[in-house]
């Protein structure tokens, strides 16, 4: 999670929200990626699709059993939807998504009967997660003003 955070820093470095994610196989760092909807110009650039679609290529498999993917916000539905279609085993994050979040703060897709149903982990390094959202939000309301 920790490096999941470095990235999500780099994300905020980079004008773009502080979400950060990292995929782990075997105890080793396999993907990663940080959101770039700015960046890319793209809806579908958030930092757990960047991470599953790289570890996907670097395994060769759109299969990721046994891959466990660290996340410093909760995903929404579709990050959730891509951590089931990808058989991840497990998802980890940090902060709780009040707005979006499709983990528990909305809606659980893991509570639905699909196919597959991930582990799932909440709250590690909850408020350092937290912490760098609010200050990428306070400092970009200060923009605007």
């Amino acid at each position: 999670m920790r490096r999941a955070l470095e990235l999500a820093a780099e994300a905020a470095g980079a004008g773009e929200t502080p979400v950060g994610c990292v995929v782990v196989m075997n105890g080793e760092v396999i993907s990663e990626g940080f959101n770039r909807r700015e960046m890319d110009g793209d809806a579908l650039s958030h930092a757990e699709l960047i991470a599953i679609s790289g570890a996907c290529r670097r395994l060769g498999n759109w299969r990721l059993e046994g891959c466990d993917l660290y996340a410093t916000l909760e995903p929404c539905p579709m990050c959730a939807g891509a951590v089931i279609n990808a058989r991840l085993r497990h998802l980890i994050f940090g902060a709780r998504d009040p707005k979006a979040g499709a983990c528990g703060s909305i809606v659980n897709l893991f509570d639905y009967r699909f196919n597959h149903t991930p582990l799932l982990t909440e709250g590690v390094l909850a408020e350092e997660s937290s912490m760098l959202l609010r200050k990428f939000f306070v400092k970009l309301r200060e923009k605007a003003y």
